[in-house]
């Protein structure tokens, strides 16, 4: 069981909630949405940033609208265990995300760039990365969907 995990209750997930559809709210506006004062929303809220429930507060870009039209999920495989190179891979600014993973690849990476040709680039970095021996780059052609983590 995850440090965070179980820790919510219906009030908390109501706020997560409300703070995923707009984080801009005032505390007033946001206590309202959920039956309490401006104050014990603010409260409530703070806990649970420090518990690390709520880990930042962000900005939804479309990536479209800044020139990132191109979308790629890599499987890197690796001849030693990747799970001490995450700064390696943070290091590359065009990637999204990165995770350990089960099966036949050692490491997914989430990729946007502006063209293939830095497409390609991204995955000449992900091989200068020790230990990385392959990748296999698929790329989306149409998004239908992507959302935050869901309270409920």
């Amino acid at each position: 069981m995850g440090m965070t995990e179980g820790i919510v209750d219906e009030t908390d997930r109501a706020l997560i909630a409300e703070l995923q559809r707009d984080a801009t709210q005032a505390y007033a506006a946001l206590g309202k949405a959920v039956g309490l004062s401006a104050g014990a929303a603010h409260e409530r809220v703070r806990k649970l940033r420090e518990r690390g429930v709520i880990r930042r507060t962000t900005v939804d870009v479309d990536p479209a609208a800044i020139g990132r039209d191109v979308l790629a999920f890599v499987m890197v495989d690796s001849t030693v265990w990747m799970g001490d190179s995450a700064d390696a891979f943070a290091a590359i600014p065009e990637i999204q995300e990165a995770h350990i993973i089960a099966g036949s690849a050692s490491v997914l990476v989430k990729v946007r760039t502006s063209t293939t040709v830095r497409l390609q680039d991204v995955l000449r970095r992900l091989y200068a990365i020790e230990g990385v021996s392959g990748t296999q780059a698929t790329v989306s052609l149409e998004t239908f969907f992507e959302r935050p983590v869901s309270a409920d």
